[in-house]
């Protein structure tokens, strides 16, 4: 998969400036792939542990930063860049964009949330309207639909909301990092758009559902949790958290068993000590602009 979005990358008709890849301590042949690739302005880190796609982020980001680079896209190894995907991202002058991705089949399946309810203390799954849930292909939407959050598989970045706002929090680890930047970029008066003809087709279906009683579980939960506690809008919406635990603990005998239970119990009290953004993601972690 890393080969064929290289490749993608490689017959853009708007070359990228500089490409920064995360190798996440992989131990297979990732670095032969790179190393291989000297088409492609390549800037290559070998982390020493696994920092989670949240981490691999935080850290391509600050160095796009650090670089002065003015737009950054981030990126992840699953998915083809359409030939002008860079053109069109790059030509759209607002401070956050979102790409459209579709599936190997042309299907659409972007699932950045028109509305992402943090208001609403009823609404367990707080994603309450999608992109591929609102328009059935990409011709029926318009060029541009606004959403409240996104994915970091085709997000783009201007350099003065992140000067703004900060990067991403690395201690997410998976999941929801996307979802943190996107509310800190709102709520700091930055909207994000969905670009209609910015096209990522996705490698590998698009399946959301996890086992809640694996290590994948937790993360869900518990950044689901941290999501809460730092952005609902009012006391019922940042309790609903608890209320969520209670009901899995009290049906764990009829789904999910003691292993989901043992995770969401273990979520709550690991996202009540992440209330507060990292502070290695603040604004005041950034060096001054060049």
């Amino acid at each position: 998969m890393l080969t064929g979005m290289l490749d993608g990358l490689a017959a853009q008709t708007r070359p990228a400036d500089a490409i920064f890849v995360i190798d996440n301590a992989s131990t297979d042949h990732t670095r032969a792939v790179l190393d291989a690739r000297s088409d492609l302005p390549m800037h290559i880190t070998t982390s020493g542990e696994n920092l989670g796609g949240a981490g691999g982020f935080h850290l391509g980001m600050l160095q796009a930063y650090d670089a002065g680079h003015d737009r950054i896209l981030l990126m992840d190894d699953d998915v083809v860049p359409a030939p002008d995907f860079l053109e069109v991202m790059a030509a759209h002058q607002g401070p956050c964009q979102m790409a459209v991705r579709e599936d190997l089949q042309g299907r659409l399946v972007e699932k950045a949330a028109i509305r992402f309810d943090l208001d609403n203390p009823l609404a367990i799954k707080p994603k309450t309207a999608s992109v591929d849930s609102t328009y059935a292909t990409r011709a029926e939407m318009p060029a541009e639909v606004e959403v409240e959050n996104v994915a970091f598989e085709g997000f783009m970045v201007r350099r003065d909301v992140i000067a703004a706002i900060g990067l991403p929090d690395p201690s997410f680890f998976i999941f929801y990092d996307d979802v943190d930047f996107a509310i800190r970029a709102r709520t700091a008066g930055f909207p994000i758009v969905c670009l209609r003809d910015a096209v990522l087709v996705r490698q590998l279906d698009f399946n959301q559902q996890h086992a809640l009683d694996g290590w994948k579980g937790f993360y869900m939960y518990r950044n689901l949790f941290v999501v809460h506690f730092r952005y609902g809008s009012n006391l019922l919406v940042r309790l609903k958290p608890w209320l969520i635990m209670i009901m899995v603990v009290l049906l764990s005998p009829l789904r999910g068993g003691r292993g989901e239970a043992a995770n969401v119990i273990k979520a709550i009290r690991s996202a009540r000590e992440m209330r507060h953004l990292d502070p290695a993601s603040s604004p005041a972690a950034l060096r001054p602009s060049r």
